[in-house]
């Protein structure tokens, strides 16, 4: 995954994620939006064979956007465990 950071403020960044695509950045967005400091958090495509996806982050303030970044990205981690242990019990 390359991440650029295109613009970034204190309670809003807006970014691009190379090599990712809608699968990658809607459970992102959806594990954002369970933040309750996160107003925002949305993402664009503008051509899926051709163009990264840009994704936009806002706070309320009370939370910075990276802070609030790297939260979502560490429970998506803990699912992603859960979801192969689990997976994995059933497996054998």
């Amino acid at each position: 995954m390359d991440i650029n950071v295109l613009e970034q403020k204190k309670n809003r960044i807006k970014f691009e994620l190379g090599g990712e695509d809608h699968s990658f950045c809607n459970v992102l967005k959806q594990e954002l939006l369970n933040d309750s400091h996160v107003k925002i958090a949305t993402y664009g495509i503008e051509h899926p064979l051709v163009s990264k996806p840009q994704m936009i982050v806002e706070t309320d303030g009370s939370e910075d956007a990276i802070k609030a970044l790297n939260e979502a990205a560490k429970r998506l981690g803990k699912k992603a465990e859960k979801f192969k242990s689990d997976f994995l019990k059933v497996a054998k």
